[in-house]
């Protein structure tokens, strides 16, 4: 197996060649679409609309990425973007706040098209809260534009993923830690609220020092001016990573370092803290206890409180 590149020129090319097939999308309907609570900022539990749309595949590369399973290999055509929000919201029950989740940047213009930006405002007028992503290069006059836009607030999610500034540096996301915190500032500047995306265990990052690089991340979020960080239990999926893995270069967090990084930034106090619970059970000692955990940290998610331990007699865990 061929190691992965320390070039960056060449890192593209070795993560798309480990890719496989992407999934069959319509540009002309999201491929994914729910409501989910989320905790708010002022402490209730809200319904959001969570809409992942289809269209371009992000132009980032990222070492862990699985999202451009469900792109589009070409420009989304213009009036696609409304036509899905459409779709989802005729289908969906109401709902407070919405996520427009795109596998990318909403501000990419490859991806949404600005021209649509006025049509899908009037689609979503009547939230209290728009949530879309965005890379931190692309934190433009396009993302306080279509602020200007809503009648609810804009939030910008940004993938910060790890401080540890060398295996940031391998992820290929062309970003550093200053060009994510003078994103941050822009946008703090242009009265937007901002959520960051956390990694637990990256790749090439050891167990025993994952915890501790989780909390510095929490802390680097909070102290650019995050409301929400949202830890993300790295996982495989895209065929980069299970290379890496057979490398030695990555596995899965254990469930009790996603759960003590939880823990330490719930217990902060300075924002609300999410935990991704995607596939999070198998994490855990045995059937019985991976329920327990995931259901203790989705109270966690909701209530922004630590909660008891997990004990189980089958297993002998207790995290």
């Amino acid at each position: 197996m061929a190691a992965y590149p320390e070039n960056a020129a060449e890192r593209d090319a070795w993560i798309i060649t480990r890719r496989g097939l992407r999934s069959a999308v319509d540009p002309w309907r999201p491929w994914m679409y729910f409501v989910e609570e989320e905790r708010s900022a002022a402490g209730e539990i809200a319904p959001v609309a969570t809409v992942f749309l289809t269209n371009r595949e992000c132009p980032w590369r990222c070492l862990m990425c699985d999202l451009w399973k469900n792109t589009l290999d070409r420009e989304t055509p213009a009036g696609a973007i409304p036509a899905q929000i459409d779709y989802a919201l005729g289908r969906l029950p109401g709902a407070r706040q919405v996520k427009l989740y795109n596998s990318g940047s909403f501000f990419d213009r490859r991806a949404i098209p600005v021209e649509d930006h006025a049509a899908i405002a009037a689609r979503i007028a009547g939230f209290e809260r728009v949530i879309v992503e965005c890379h931190p290069a692309l934190v433009s006059a396009d993302c306080f534009a279509f602020r200007d836009r809503l009648h609810g607030r804009l939030e910008v999610a940004m993938g910060l993923e790890t401080v540890h500034p060398e295996i940031l540096e391998r992820l290929n996301k062309r970003m550093t830690l200053e060009q994510f915190r003078a994103a941050a500032d822009r946008l703090r500047e242009g009265d937007v609220d901002l959520r960051v995306f956390i990694l637990v265990k990256p790749p090439f990052m050891r167990e025993e020092e994952s915890l501790e690089w989780a909390a510095r991340s929490l802390d680097f979020a909070f102290d650019s001016g995050a409301m929400v960080a949202t830890l993300i239990p790295t996982r495989g999926g895209n065929g980069a990573m299970e290379e890496l893995a057979a490398n030695g270069d990555f596995a899965p967090p254990r469930l009790e370092t996603v759960e003590a990084a939880a823990e330490y930034g719930i217990s902060l106090g300075r924002g609300r803290v999410f935990v991704d619970l995607w596939d999070l059970r198998r994490g855990a000692g045995c059937v019985e206890c991976g329920e327990r955990h995931v259901a203790r940290l989705h109270a966690m998610n909701l209530l922004q409180c630590v909660l008891p331990r997990v004990e189980c007699e089958e297993c002998g865990c207790r995290s």
